[in-house]
């Protein structure tokens, strides 16, 4: 628990005294520390736990990135099946033109418009 100084303990708009919440952010296991003022309704979020809150959010988000298979088409000619969480994520609608590029033998590029 942090200890309150001065500058948490006494809310900036009504001088009232200020409680220390722990609140919890959706996303971060760590709870944040918020200072509340129960006079007037003012709060304020410490600034360390805050941020550890927020580092925690952005280590939690990744690139979708799911397993495909590749399939025989006809002839020649070999396709992939775009999954509909991809296509949701990239709002793609059949029959739309996409550009192609192969920047080397392990990677493929699609641009979109």
């Amino acid at each position: 628990m942090i200890k309150m100084d001065k500058k948490h303990n006494i809310c900036a708009k009504c001088n009232s005294r200020m409680k220390q919440v722990k609140v919890k952010i959706q996303d971060a296991k760590t709870p944040v520390i918020s200072y509340q003022c129960s006079a007037c309704g003012n709060f304020k979020f410490e600034d360390k736990s805050m941020t550890n809150a927020i580092s925690e959010i952005k280590e939690k988000e990744t690139i979708l990135q799911i397993k495909q298979k590749i399939i025989k088409l006809s002839h020649n000619r070999l396709g992939m099946y775009i999954n509909r969480d991809v296509a949701r994520a990239l709002d793609l609608k059949g029959g739309e033109e996409v550009f192609v590029s192969v920047p080397d033998k392990k990677h493929v590029v699609i641009s979109f418009g």
